[in-house]
């Protein structure tokens, strides 16, 4: 059987196609048969790579029982939070206001007006862990909708209305915020595995850039010792995948060893800015190979072959969380060997007794030196052994803005190795974006079997504004910045809330739902907000006749009322912050075109470059030949050709 799932798109929905659940997407249709029939509607929101949204899938959403029940008495929507960030904000924010925390799956009870009276994340089909059952549950909600509604109505007018209520008011956007989150930092830090406060660890890699900024603007040097503690951590233990490579979405403990098995990409190219920028900073190699190891994993696994890179891959291979990662000694002996399978087993610590359900995960917790790849031949070999031993779900779909975070990492790793590769993907990577998910400069989310997803939401126009930015830095090709500020003019008359300030999540020309909201809170990805920070920051130094100034300072303003109570959950924010506060050197380029490509892997992360078309009054060539101005502290230096330049580059590396 199926249901109206089966010409969706999305891996998540199809995924649930099959069900005995009958499924709709988020559409007029289910609403209109929910207000027909009088029934209320359970909506479930997931994505195709979460582990617990297989588990309730196989549980209750393929058992027949609980398909009886969902169809007789209520109305089942299923939503791919990926492609729909609008309905799992909103969502996820009511899941929080019922139960304190929030996740998923989410589960959500509501009317056909979309207003919820009830909400949690996963259930079992029968009560367990103490959790209430779903049958219990949907039979119970069932008896309420029929026999005590009025009680449901007026829960769910009552969370409609607070939620609708929250807002945040501006304040001072000054040096405490940057003060107090470093200092929450410091305070929370694990000295002895890295990372912050307890586990669950996620990378969070936007806290360490965060921190490398403060190294590199203050010379913290505490900041920078816990970050490359983190680095070092997060590579050695099984976070890392160190067959295949790339980073796994979170930690269940406190050493990185035991991951939650999925990888994202969003979490990836975060990573490798996190990586670069830390090599960049101190010159150890270790740092760039990370970063490049990572970059190997996403071009072999997670790139289509237009050029753009799929969303994740997934932690459960034949139902079973982690089966693609782990391995015994005798398997790895019989692939390799019994002398280089022996050696290969001790260098990762796989052992008969195992540290994941009896079973090893590759790490180098035990390695004191990690720059050593004494079994780089060998890993081939393996690899190709572990992707035919068992199969792993890739979610193809192709996300605008995931997709400019991988276009961004991979702008800062050719800068940092000056691989042209690198770069050549970056490009390839926002053709894709600019030929499938683009409408002039109406911006889509996703893309997947020739099927463009919805108009796009803050976070796609602020991370694809970044992800142009990077190839300005890159590159100084003018198009990209000009790309970059006619996306910014869109953004600010799409999502900027005129009067209180920010930018809301969806725009004017998108489907309205139960409210607008702002989101603010840098969770695993920063929030759209701070990117847009960042975004307006960026481009006030590049673009200062455009007069960027008075909507940095309102956005800035707003974002610091966001912080005031706990500064260090909008790190992304509080490096737009700083570099407001504190300018990065700004260099002015009168060119010749063939001197430009070498321009970015001189200059220092914290340089703003503008490069003008044609000489001007205040900015006169010397000689003829390319000419740079440096700014930096409201001080200026002396005009200097491109030799001159370089040399002061260097001095200042040093």
């Amino acid at each position: 059987m199926s249901n109206h799932l089966k010409d969706q798109t999305s891996p998540y929905l199809l995924q649930h196609a099959e069900n005995p659940v009958e499924w709709y997407p988020w559409c007029a249709e289910a609403f209109r048969k929910a207000k027909e029939k009088d029934l209320p509607i359970f909506l479930s929101i997931g994505y195709s790579t979460c582990h617990w949204c297989h588990v309730m899938a196989h549980e209750s959403f393929e058992d027949p029982e609980i398909a009886h029940i969902l169809n007789k008495y209520f109305v089942s929507i299923k939503v791919d939070k990926e492609e729909r960030p609008d309905i799992d904000t909103i969502y996820m924010a009511v899941c929080q206001a019922f139960t304190g925390s929030g996740g998923w799956p989410t589960s959500i009870f509501m009317t056909a007006e979309q207003k919820p009276f009830y909400a949690g994340t996963y259930f079992p089909k029968t009560a367990k862990y103490g959790l209430v059952g779903l049958k219990d549950l949907l039979l119970l909600i069932h008896h309420k909708w029929e026999n005590e509604r009025e009680t449901l109505l007026r829960s769910a007018d009552e969370i409609t209305d607070a939620l609708n209520r929250y807002s945040v008011s501006a304040s001072q956007a000054d040096r405490t915020l940057t003060d107090r989150a470093l200092q929450w930092y410091k305070e929370n830090f694990d000295a002895p595995f890295g990372g912050f406060g307890a586990a669950p660890k996620f990378p969070a890699p936007h806290n360490l850039l965060f921190l490398l900024q403060q190294y590199e603007k203050h010379g913290d040097r505490e900041a920078l010792k816990m970050v490359e503690k983190t680095l070092q951590q997060m590579y050695a233990g099984g976070l890392f995948d160190h067959i295949g490579y790339g980073f796994c979405r979170y930690s269940t403990d406190r050493y990185y060893l035991v991951p939650h098995f999925e990888k994202m990409l969003y979490d990836n190219a975060l990573l490798i800015l996190a990586y670069c920028k830390a090599y960049t900073l101190t010159a150890r190699s270790f740092y760039r190979n990370v970063a490049e190891k990572t970059a190997q994993y996403i071009f072999r696994e997670m790139t289509g072959p237009d050029g753009g890179f799929y969303s994740a891959q997934d932690a459960d291979s034949e139902g079973e969380e982690g089966k693609y990662y782990v391995f015994a000694p005798e398997e790895v002996k019989a692939v390799l060997g019994i002398s280089q399978g022996t050696a290969f087993c001790q260098r990762f610590a796989i052992t008969q007794v195992g540290n994941f359900e009896g079973k090893s995960i590759p790490n180098l917790l035990h390695v004191k030196d990690l720059e050593k790849d004494a079994f780089d031949t060998c890993l081939p070999i393996f690899r190709e052994y572990r992707r035919k031993r068992t199969c792993l779900h890739t979610d193809d779909k192709i996300l605008t803005a995931w997709n400019s975070l991988m276009i961004a990492a991979l702008c800062a790793l050719y800068r940092c190795s000056q691989n042209t590769s690198y770069l050549e993907a970056a490009k390839r990577a926002q053709a894709c974006i600019e030929s499938k998910l683009c409408d002039g400069d109406t911006l889509y989310t996703s893309f997947r079997n020739g099927k463009r997803g919805e108009r796009g939401f803050l976070d796609t126009y602020a991370s694809y504004i970044f992800a142009l930015l990077s190839l300005y830095e890159a590159t100084l090709m003018q198009e990209f910045l000009d790309r970059a500020t006619v996306l910014t003019k869109r953004t600010i008359q799409q999502y900027q809330d005129v009067e209180q300030g920010g930018f809301y999540l969806y725009g004017l020309e998108n489907e309205k739902l139960l409210f607008r909201p702002k989101e603010c809170y840098d969770g695993a990805i920063p929030s759209g907000n701070s990117w847009m920070a960042y975004d307006l920051v960026r481009l006030h130094y590049l673009l200062p006749q455009k007069n960027l100034e008075a909507f940095v300072k309102k956005q800035l303003g707003y974002m610091a009322g966001a912080a005031k109570d706990y500064p260090a959950g909008f790190a992304m924010f509080l490096i737009a912050l700083s570099d407001y506060l504190e300018p990065p050197a700004l260099v002015t380029v009168v060119p010749k075109a063939e001197d430009l490509h070498m321009l970015p892997f001189w200059m220092a992360s914290d340089t703003i470059v503008r490069v003008l078309d044609k000489p001007s009054e205040a900015y006169k060539p010397l000689n003829g030949e390319t000419t740079v101005f440096v700014c930096r502290n409201h001080a200026c230096l002396p005009p200097m050709t491109l030799p001159q330049f370089k040399e002061v580059c260097k001095t200042h590396a040093q």
